[in-house]
């Protein structure tokens, strides 16, 4: 089966930077067909590729992950953590449009706590490589909830 628009993909990924030093890798199921599940050219490269097929590339941060905004950093004071925050830890709050982002701990130092709800990826042109490791027919349910659920279904 060939990918198009409303077929259920899994593919085994990998994403560097520019240079090859690994960023991330693993394997995801998106809905495909402008669904916001993969890169919009990361799409496009995998129309009408069929299992087995692996694609690879280069994506400038608008295309990828976005450009840092700077607006989703914040400092705060430490006092205003419950005891025993840490770096890594993660909290959700109103961003600066009043929509519920999730923050990560990115640092604490001294008395305050910097907080960033960018993407870790945020302003980097990767690399991005895929092989596609099945392709199906999406549901109905899917396709109205604009996702590939499990095996087990999906519950909202």
């Amino acid at each position: 089966m060939k990918i198009t628009r409303d077929t259920a993909v899994t593919l085994n990924y990998r994403i560097t930077d520019l240079k090859g030093k690994p960023l991330d890798a693993g394997a995801t199921a998106y809905l495909h067909g402008g669904y916001e599940g993969l890169f919009p050219k990361a799409e496009q490269e995998l129309e009408g590729k069929e299992v087995g097929a692996s694609v690879t590339l280069d994506l400038q941060p608008n295309d990828a992950f976005g450009e840092r905004d700077e607006s989703l950093v914040r400092i705060l004071a430490k006092t205003d953590f419950p005891p025993g925050v840490k770096v890594g830890g993660q909290l959700q709050g109103p961003g600066p449009d009043g929509q519920a982002r999730l923050f990560n701990v990115v640092k604490i130092k001294g008395a305050e706590v910097h907080l960033d709800a960018n993407h870790a990826l945020a302003g980097q042109a990767i690399r991005f490589s895929a092989t596609v490791k099945e392709v199906r027919a999406a549901t109905a349910e899917e396709i109205t909830h604009r996702h590939v659920h499990g095996a087990h279904g999906h519950h909202h």
